[in-house]
């Protein structure tokens, strides 16, 4: 018995000992990052390109074992910024400046005297107070738009599974980005440094391909973000490349199925609409989704469900068992997976294509299909209203659409799609003047991490002969990014009233940046509020009423955010 606690006492010991020295040496790396990005972004030399400061980080990141006490650590990064040259004074640099602007600014950590020496902060506040001005090798904004880009960041395209130190790089790279451009950052939801210490493991001891790019991807969905994608074949095959042969949409923990891919191999499965699953192989829809959530990047919920469309059911075998619920009876059975290109299916028409990210998700429009056509771009309907799927309308449409719907009593615009930039052309239709609808948050080059508002852009114009009738704007989770910013502009409209739910909550151009391996993901680049401030990242688009398909309405086929929006016009 003693023997056996002696044994216990050591295993513990041991065990506490090892955490300690792996937490303190992901504090060092995580110093170590947010030195070299720091330097990257602010030191004139290093942000001038003079240096090829991807293989600083990959030397000096060696030498981090040696470094054991704080004062080893602080002369070695002290001695590292007297080589880079000297820093003369920034007449130009202007550190008083409203708090309205430093809302992503965190630089509190230059001053932290428990892992700094005195000398070394004043040798960071030098730097910061004297930062690099006018452009910067590392960073480029796009002069119309002012969203970041990072052209001469390198690939390294000689490995998909590049060495231990090239992985920390990249982990490094977008962790500085995104500390100093994602205009976002403080709504991500929790501390970004805790983030980085958390994930240096993750990519230190990646032990193939497949572990270093689920750590990529794990680490893009930290920022909460629907544009914030990464997809590989790699990440595909770990979620499965074969699928079932039908939509759904996941609604209290449940799969239901709303349309189908390929008619006849869904009754080959015997697949029917409004079949509602339960579980997929024993484990329940809600398990599954607790498991694969954190490899699901979204601004909110409702998207993070949405973007589940190749992730639920796809897997890399034929067949799976499923327990389903068909008029108000339970059963199991077995269904088939398949290759995607057997699928007799309209891609075009039934995978929403978003033209920033090129990212691809399930449904072009949820009309009911036995009620509107999903390839008419407007129509008609009973009562004299009119109806418009902007993900089909085209520029060179509009004009028509105009005409044929002017003097109906009402027209309803649905937004649960990816329009295609007519959203000018029909806000100077809609108003009866020039009004407001959005303002941006613009990253500052000059000063990382400090960001400057513009003017309020306007659309509509002075039109006597506007459209007179109601208007219903009807949206849900698959309204993202230029979608979210049609609506801002059509909500101007007067006499406008918004159905649905809330919208993705990704709105602004993006930025792309790589990781070594030839990987790249994006970030949303700019901050996009409505006039008076509020904001719409994460938060979305909010309706006036809201609106969200039920399992019942759904086993029906009906559209529910349209009856309803039907009712409203005819209850006004």
């Amino acid at each position: 018995m003693k023997t056996l606690i002696s044994t216990l006492i050591f295993i513990s010991f041991s065990i506490s000992t090892y955490s300690q020295t792996t937490l303190k040496e992901s504090q060092k790396i995580s110093t170590f990052c947010k030195i070299w990005g720091f330097l990257k972004y602010y030191h004139p030399t290093v942000a001038k390109g003079k240096l090829d400061w991807d293989n600083e980080f990959t030397t000096r990141i060696k030498s981090l074992t040696l470094l054991n006490s704080k004062q080893e650590m602080c002369y070695y990064y002290s001695k590292w910024i007297d080589s880079l040259g000297k820093v003369e004074i920034c007449k130009k640099c202007k550190d008083k400046m409203p708090d309205s602007l430093k809302f992503n600014l965190d630089l509190t950590w230059l001053n932290d005297s428990t892992v700094f020496t005195n000398d070394l902060i004043k040798q960071l506040q030098y730097i910061k107070q004297n930062r690099n001005q006018g452009k910067n090798y590392y960073v480029q904004q796009n002069k119309l738009i002012g969203n970041t880009s990072y052209e001469n960041e390198k690939s390294y395209l000689d490995s998909i599974f590049p060495s231990t130190e090239l992985r920390l790089l990249g982990l490094s790279r977008y962790w500085n980005a995104v500390n100093y451009f994602f205009p976002y950052k403080y709504r991500i939801g929790r501390d970004w440094n805790e983030v980085l210490i958390e994930m240096i493991p993750k990519f230190k001891d990646s032990k193939d391909t497949i572990s270093y790019q689920l750590a990529m991807l794990e680490l893009t969905t930290k920022i909460n973000d629907s544009h914030a994608r990464f997809i590989t074949s790699f990440t595909n095959k770990y979620f499965g490349i074969k699928w079932t042969p039908f939509k759904f949409k996941i609604i209290d923990n449940k799969a239901i199925v709303t349309d189908f891919y390929d008619d006849s191999i869904c009754k080959i499965n015997d697949i029917k609409r409004g079949d509602v699953f339960l579980s997929i192989n024993n484990e329940s829809i809600e398990k599954i989704i607790k498991e694969k959530s954190k490899y699901i990047g979204a601004s909110n919920e409702a998207t993070r469900l949405r973007n589940f469309y190749n992730v639920l059911f796809n897997g890399n075998i034929d067949s799976l068992n499923v327990s389903f619920e068909r008029n108000g009876i339970t059963m199991d059975k077995v269904i088939h997976r398949y290759d995607i290109n057997m699928f007799k299916y309209n891609w075009d028409n039934g995978i929403l294509i978003d033209k920033i990210t090129n990212d691809y998700y399930i449904n072009k429009s949820e009309v009911n299909h036995n009620k509107i056509n999903p390839n008419e771009a407007w129509r008609i309907l009973n009562g004299n209203i009119g109806y418009v799927n902007l993900g089909l309308l085209q520029p060179e449409q509009v004009q028509e659409m105009k005409t044929k719907l002017n003097s109906t009593i009402a027209i309803i615009f649905d937004v649960r799609n990816f329009p295609n930039g007519t959203m000018y052309k029909i806000a100077d239709f809609l108003n009866n003047e020039n009004r407001p609808f959005v303002k941006f948050a613009i990253p500052d080059i000059a000063y990382p991490g400090v960001y400057h508002y513009t003017a309020s852009l306007n659309c509509g114009k002075k039109n006597y002969q506007s459209y007179k009738g109601k208007i219903i704007l009807i949206f849900n989770e698959t309204s993202q990014s230029h979608a979210e910013f049609t609506i801002m502009a059509l909500q101007t409209s007067p006499n406008v009233t918004s159905v649905g739910s809330q919208t993705a909550g990704a709105d602004g151009n993006t930025s792309s940046i790589s990781f070594p391996g030839g990987y790249r993901t994006n970030f949303t680049g700019i901050g996009v509020y409505y006039p008076d401030g509020r904001e719409t990242q994460r938060v979305g688009i909010i309706p006036d009423i809201e609106v969200k398909p039920t399992i019942d309405g759904l086993k029906l086929g009906k559209d529910e955010v349209l009856e309803k929006a039907i009712e409203t016009i005819n209850r006004k």
